[in-house]
């Protein structure tokens, strides 16, 4: 076991994954650190697609904020096209084609880890504000098109969704209502993804469950939506062997 530790963590080493690739051999948790990041600036460790994105200071600790309160229906992130490419290299202008369709909807990328294909994934999130909306989701299953899946709670209309975003256009796959989620406290949302089956958990307790016509696979990330200003850390990735 060590050494296929030790090999792992070599192999993909040399492509800048070590510590990512020995944490999926290993079934240990990857967190995403934010203590290193600096605020008012946009996150290192999230590649903002749709919105903004930027860390603060909230009680002496690092965040990761959307802040809605700047959204305009159609706005992708700045530097949106080299932010693509870096995603997706050549095929970034087949990913650029999608986003205008989404930017009702603000993402951000885990830039290194490339295809998620089962196990967790879970971040703490608070509703701070927002009219029409006050979402906080996990994203995963996104692929090269700008095709991808996400399940996210609503502070507002207490509920969990796991929602489809395909060819341009967004459709309800699982509704859960009566989900209490509070504005203004902080609270814990995973996704557990074993084949074609995907559970959503809010606070520890198990609302949603669903199996998908194909197994997931594709990127990561954090979703959002509208005007909504929410806060989230502690993402938390582990992935199954």
């Amino acid at each position: 076991m060590n050494r296929r530790k030790t090999l792992g963590a070599t192999l993909l080493g040399a492509i800048g994954y070590a510590t990512l690739a020995f944490a999926a051999l290993t079934a240990e948790p990857i967190k995403i650190d934010l203590s290193n990041e600096t605020a008012g600036a946009e996150p290192a460790s999230f590649v903002p697609v749709v919105g903004f994105w930027r860390i603060e200071e909230n009680a002496g600790k690092k965040v990761l904020t959307v802040d809605g309160r700047q959204w305009k229906e159609g706005q992708s992130s700045a530097g949106i096209a080299d932010k693509a490419r870096a995603l997706y290299g050549d095929r970034y202008a087949e990913f650029l084609d999608r986003i205008q369709a989404y930017a009702y909807y603000p993402y951000a990328v885990v830039p290194k880890i490339e295809n998620f294909t089962g196990g967790e994934i879970s971040v703490r999130f608070e509703g701070l504000s927002g009219r029409v909306d006050q979402g906080a989701g996990i994203l995963f299953n996104l692929k090269p098109n700008g095709d991808y899946l996400t399940v996210r709670a609503n502070c507002l209309e207490d509920n969990i969704v796991l929602w489809k975003f395909e060819k341009g256009k967004r459709s309800s796959v699982k509704w859960v209502r009566n989900t209490p989620t509070p504005t203004r406290q902080w609270h814990d949302l995973k996704v557990r993804i074993s084949g074609t089956k995907v559970e959503g958990y809010l606070d520890g307790k198990l609302y949603l469950e669903h199996t998908l016509a194909e197994p997931v696979s594709g990127r990561i990330g954090l979703w959002s939506k509208a005007d909504s200003h929410m806060y989230f850390v502690d993402y938390t990735i582990i992935a199954s062997n």
